[in-house]
C-alpha cells in the first residue's frame, strides 16, 4: 500500500489550528497508518509556543506518528536560552530574537516571562531559563532538521542548488529564500517546506510550499501525500493544489 504522509506547515505557537489540523488528519486517515511531519518553527509571533511545545512533545511521547523539524525560530530560540548574547549566524545583524518582528517576546509571554525595554537582558535571560523547562529546550535541541522518503524531501525552508540533498547545511536548511525559490532546477526529490509565507498551499514541481502564514493569523495548512498525489486538507475533505512551474515568481 502506497505510504500516507500529511505535512504541516509553520505553527508559530498557533496551538488551536494545529489541533484542528491533527483531528483533520485522523479523520482523513480512517485508520490506516500515517505519518505528520511538520516543517519547523514552533514558536513565536503567535500566543501559545510554550502550549505547542507541550502538546508535540507529549503527543510523541506516547507514539502518535508525528515528525517536528527545526526551523529558524525553534532555534533562535534555544540560541537565546543558552546565550542571551548571541545571536544566530543568518539573522541579519540589526536584529535579534527579540525584535518585535520576529515574535520571540511573545514566546517569552507564554511562558509567563514579560519583556521590558528598560529590563536589562540579564535579567530577561535568569527569567527565561528559570520559567523554560529544560526539557523544552533539549527537545528544541533536539529536533531534526530533515525527513525525507523516495519520493520526498522535507526541510523547513529549503535546500540550496546544486548542492546534492545529502550535503545540505543546517543554516541552508532551516533559512534559505530567494536561490531555492527561483532555481528550476529538479531535485533528488521533491523539496516539501515552508519558512516563507504564501496564500496558499503551491507544488511548483520541484518544490512545494506549504506555509500559509499561520504566523500573522492566516490559515495552518496541511497536505496529503500519497504516491505522486499532493493534496490540500481541509475541514471539507481533499482539495487540489495550485499548480506553478518551477522557478516561478509571484509579481509584488
Amino acid at each position: 500500500m502506497t505510504e500516507l504522509l500529511y505535512g504541516i506547515g509553520d505553527i508559530h505557537g498557533d496551538l488551536d489550528q494545529l489541533q484542528a489540523a491533527h483531528a483533520r488528519i485522523v479523520a482523513d486517515a480512517g485508520g490506516r497508518d500515517y505519518t505528520v511531519i511538520h516543517i519547523g518553527d514552533l514558536v513565536d509571533r503567535r500566543p501559545n509556543s510554550k502550549e505547542v511545545i507541550d502538546y508535540l512533545m507529549a503527543g510523541q511521547a506516547k507514539g502518535e506518528p508525528w515528525v517536528v523539524l527545526r526551523g529558524n525560530h525553534d532555534r533562535m530560540f534555544a540560541i537565546f536560552l543558552q546565550d542571551p548574547f548571541a545571536a544566530d549566524p543568518m539573522l541579519r545583524p540589526d536584529y535579534t530574537w527579540l525584535h518585535p518582528r520576529l515574535g520571540g517576546r511573545t514566546t517569552l509571554a507564554s511562558y509567563g516571562v514579560e519583556y521590558r525595554d528598560d529590563k536589562p537582558l540579564a535579567q530577561l535571560h535568569a527569567e527565561a531559563v528559570a520559567a523554560v523547562p529544560k526539557a523544552h529546550l533539549d527537545y528544541l535541541c533536539g529536533l531534526p532538521n530533515v525527513w525525507q522518503n523516495d519520493l520526498y524531501f522535507f526541510c523547513h525552508a529549503g535546500v540550496k542548488p546544486g548542492v546534492p540533498l545529502d550535503q545540505q547545511t543546517e543554516d541552508d536548511l532551516i533559512w534559505i529564500r530567494q536561490p531555492f525559490h527561483v532555481s528550476a532546477e529538479h531535485y533528488a526529490k521533491v523539496v516539501v517546506h515552508g519558512h516563507t509565507p504564501v496564500d496558499e498551499v503551491v507544488h511548483y514541481g520541484n518544490r512545494i510550499n506549504i506555509d500559509t502564514g499561520a504566523a500573522y493569523g492566516k490559515k495552518l495548512s496541511t497536505i496529503v501525500l500519497e504516491g505522486e498525489q499532493v493534496q490540500l486538507l481541509t475541514d471539507d475533505g481533499r482539495q487540489d493544489v495550485l499548480h506553478l512551474p518551477p522557478g516561478h515568481v509571484s509579481a509584488a
